[in-house]
């Protein structure tokens, strides 16, 4: 992937409210047990979950989607439960292959007992790689709706 001064591209922030408490939308994002039940876009799977869930602990994880295997991991540099969690991204395979990239999750109750999520993911290199990483994003974002309406 060509360089390109990250700076020039926007951060990408998705917003979502989650009929759910946050303690158990933070859980969701943090047991290993959990995110194999939804992380990913429909239709894939997660595999090989492991987390350390503290200031520079590590986590990595295998997403199989569509017969292709995407090798994910990263380190925490921010664990606030259940308000805060911000930990870097990084792929173990193809274009963006050890970019490091950030992301941050912010969990808001709100009034009737929800959770409002936003999720920033910053220091992606193209307006491609954005755009890549809000699709792949705004699916998760769906699964976990659906796995905390269950």
């Amino acid at each position: 992937m060509a360089n390109t001064d990250t700076a020039t591209v926007p951060a990408l922030s998705l917003t979502r409210r989650f009929a759910a408490p946050r303690e158990a939308v933070f859980r969701a994002w943090t047991d290993p047990e959990e995110l194999t039940q939804w992380f990913g876009p429909a239709g894939a799977t997660m595999r090989d979950v492991d987390v350390d869930l503290r200031p520079g602990g590590h986590y990595r994880m295998t997403l199989i989607e569509s017969n292709n295997v995407h090798p994910v991991s990263g380190v925490y540099s921010e664990v606030k439960a259940p308000e805060r969690l911000v930990f870097s991204w990084v792929w173990g395979h193809g274009e963006m292959a050890g970019v490091e990239t950030l992301v941050t999750l912010d969990f808001k109750d709100t009034k009737d007992g929800g959770t409002l999520l936003t999720l920033t993911h910053e220091r992606l290199p193209t307006p491609l790689a954005r755009e890549h990483h809000e699709q792949g994003w705004t699916g998760c974002l769906d699964s976990l709706q659906e796995r905390l309406a269950k």
